[in-house]
């Protein structure tokens, strides 16, 4: 008997994945959380049926929304990230020696066990030293924070779930206020691709280009997300994604990727006409 698990990205379609054998299942106080072996994927985690990330692609989410970033910042010693309960934003993060400190905070301790678990080449992440991670509501430790980050890297999934508070327009003023006065917030911005998503989307662009001085969006191909296509926001107070990028300083740190370059860095940023449209008409919006 064949075993297929099916992820339904609209009322529409489904992507379904055949898997081996199902390795973990719980649901949780803030999730449905279930773990996965298949052949194509290796091992996939899905939170409340939809697939978060899995072994063969999880590389290209992580170092788009790492590596941007880093390479346009010019000195990053403080950075949080919101969600990211599996490690691997702390992975790719943790390749800098100038970075002092990485908080990582996620409310679910439960999917960061299971990912220590199932998933330790991602976790391994979070034994950094310097990596704190605290337990509680992203929202919530934000409001403390006032010129604390070089750098937010809000790796949320779900704008509707049990992490909606992460895309309010309140999250990303605390962000704004959170930041130092050079700072930088990078987050997912979902798939614009189905009339489903696209609302989203807008409602992120809408809020960040109004909350920050610079607001621009990015691009990756991901399998296993949402049409196989993401974006990302990066959001800025003082350097612009394209113009402070510095590819001599980035290329000397000799980090080793699989999807990420300098170049890629600059054509991601060029968008497909209806992304542009849509984003355009969203900055024009009160």
């Amino acid at each position: 008997m064949e075993l297929w698990f099916s992820d339904n990205q609209t009322d529409h379609v489904k992507v379904s994945v055949k898997v081996e054998k199902q390795l973990f299942g719980e649901q949780t106080d803030f999730q449905r959380i279930d773990v996965f072996e298949s052949r194509e994927f290796g091992r996939f985690l899905s939170s409340d049926g939809s697939i978060v990330f899995s072994e063969k692609d999880e590389f290209i989410y992580d170092e788009m929304i790492v590596h941007v970033p880093m390479a346009v910042h010019p000195h990053v010693k403080k950075v949080l990230v919101i969600g990211g309960g599996d490690g691997g934003v702390a992975r790719e993060l943790s390749y800098y020696e100038e970075i002092e400190q990485i908080d990582v905070v996620e409310s679910d301790r439960t999917f960061v066990d299971v990912c220590r678990k199932f998933f330790p080449d991602n976790a391994c992440g979070l034994e950094d030293p310097r990596v704190n991670i605290y337990y509680e509501d992203g929202l919530r430790f934000l409001r403390t924070k006032h010129d604390a980050y070089d750098l937010i890297i809000n790796d949320a999934i779900d704008p509707l779930g049990h992490t909606a508070g992460l895309f309010t327009k309140e999250f990303y003023g605390n962000c704004y206020r959170a930041l130092k006065e050079d700072g930088i917030m990078v987050y997912q911005h979902g798939s614009p691709f189905y009339d489903e998503d696209e609302e989203s989307c807008r409602v992120m662009h809408r809020k960040a280009s109004h909350s920050f001085p610079i607001s621009r969006v990015y691009q990756a191909h991901i399998p296993t997300c949402s049409s196989g296509y993401w974006l990302f926001g990066f959001a800025s107070k003082k350097y612009h994604p394209l113009t402070d990028l510095n590819v001599e300083r980035w290329k000397a740190r000799g980090i080793k990727t699989w999807y990420y370059t300098t170049n890629l860095h600059k054509g991601a940023f060029m968008l497909p006409k209806y992304v542009e449209d849509m984003l355009e008409e969203e900055e024009g919006r009160r």
